[in-house]
């Protein structure tokens, strides 16, 4: 294990600046509290005890093809990472999913996070996300029912409006399918998780009432002792999973009579006031994109908190399922925060401008893209990059201040191979152990 610094074990990560608020929440209504201090106890969006929510930690896995590399190293590198993740101890991993564009050359989220379950025995796999509006919810409730049922209930269906990009066409989908029909894709899938016969009479989806096979409702097999801690796996040493805790109640996806659901949990990707509203009426946890920092998560989670309270559910409802909320980052460990910081700037803003940079639009909108280098410097100001501690302190805080405990980190922002498997290799081994 590399040690760091002493005055690294001291101070907090320097140069830090405050974000400011994301646009898209500007008009998500007043926060209760003043800019950089706390939400009180009573309005905090569910806020729960550190004791009994501990904070868990994943890893983010775009597939990302950095500028010199082919589709298949990108790929190799997402699945040795996923089994480095399972390796060092980690929670979960998350799969993006993208079409056209060396941004993520990972077309499909759920197939990628198939062969991963089968890959490894312990971690949790979800995806982050898999775009409904170039996807047939029930083709994608039947991925997600055989991933939840063969893998013990390991798999998390994170699902997604995605953007106005050139799939709808290709797709055969549209742009109605992006600017209006999320909500009625969203609820056919629910209905397909949840039902045994399920029949559709939408704008978009109307077809006859149909079996549901195979019913995502089944209890999961829980694996056996021995095959949870690995002592049938022949391919090594395995650190203890000690981040996977199955009576905790995290991933329990919770009815409006606060029992939870059967089936594989499902988040929503939340990135404007009206995706929060939808996802509090489902009563379906948030996840929320690298680009907020912590003033727009708390704007979030109060927007949630108040679509929630409006559709009658009860406030332990909303800390129950405020475990489940997902946070992105990045991260990025090192001696010393300069070095964790110059490896993402080397490589994210050559990424950034190659992978974004492909995007097409469906109807020709002019779509303005963030200057890759100071986008760079955002995440690195908003997220755990830096010393082991600084890490997580960061991560700390943001759960402290937020109560949100569960992180997907970006952990390829190198773009290198070998150095994305030691990051993940010391986040496991030097932050972990920081979170309590």
């Amino acid at each position: 294990m590399t040690k760091t610094s002493a005055r690294a074990e001291t101070r907090r990560p320097s140069g830090i600046r405050t974000p400011e608020p994301a646009r898209a929440l500007a008009n998500a209504g007043p926060v209760t509290a003043a800019p950089g201090a706390p939400l009180p106890a009573a309005t905090l969006s569910g806020a729960l005890p550190a004791e009994t929510a501990p904070v868990r930690v994943g890893a983010f896995l775009l597939s990302a093809q950095f500028p010199g590399q082919t589709h298949g190293e990108a790929l190799d590198r997402t699945v040795r990472a996923a089994v480095e993740a399972e390796r060092a101890g980690l929670d979960s991993v998350w799969l993006a999913e993208h079409h056209f564009v060396p941004y993520g050359v990972c077309p499909n989220a759920a197939t990628l996070a198939a062969l991963l379950l089968g890959r490894t025995r312990r971690i949790g796999v979800g995806t982050a996300v898999s775009v409904l509006s170039t996807t047939h919810p029930v083709a994608l409730g039947e991925q997600a029912a055989l991933l939840h049922l063969t893998s013990g209930g390991r798999f998390t269906l994170g699902v997604g409006r995605g953007g106005p990009w050139i799939d709808l066409e290709v797709f055969g989908s549209g742009v109605d399918a992006f600017e209006q029909g999320f909500p009625e894709r969203l609820d056919l899938l629910l209905r397909w998780l949840r039902g045994s016969r399920v029949g559709a009479d939408g704008p978009q989806f109307s077809f006859p009432e149909v079996a549901v096979v195979p019913r995502a409702s089944e209890p999961a097999r829980t694996p056996e002792l021995g095959t949870w801690l690995g002592l049938d796996d022949q391919s090594g040493l395995l650190r203890f999973p000690r981040q996977r805790k199955d009576a905790d109640g995290a991933g329990d996806e919770i009815t409006a009579m606060g029992r939870p659901v059967a089936g594989p949990p499902v988040v929503v990707a939340c990135t404007s006031p009206g995706g929060v509203r939808l996802a509090a009426e489902r009563g379906l946890p948030m996840l929320l994109g690298m680009h907020s920092g912590d003033d727009d998560k708390l704007r979030m989670l109060e927007l949630y908190r108040t679509a929630w309270l409006a559709a009658g559910r009860g406030e332990e409802q909303l800390r129950r399922v405020t475990r489940q909320h997902v946070a992105a980052g990045v991260a990025q460990v090192d001696d010393r925060t300069s070095q964790a910081r110059a490896t993402l700037l080397r490589a994210m803003p050559g990424w950034f401008e190659y992978g974004l940079g492909a995007h097409r639009t469906v109807d020709g909108r002019e779509r303005k893209m963030r200057d890759p280098h100071q986008y760079t410097e955002l995440l690195c100001d908003l997220h755990a990059v830096g010393t082991p501690k600084q890490c997580a302190d960061r991560l700390l805080a943001t759960a402290e201040r937020t109560g949100i405990r569960r992180f997907a980190l970006l952990a390829e922002g190198s773009g290198d191979r070998e150095a994305t498997l030691h990051n993940i290799a010391r986040l496991g081994s030097e932050v972990l152990p920081q979170l309590g």
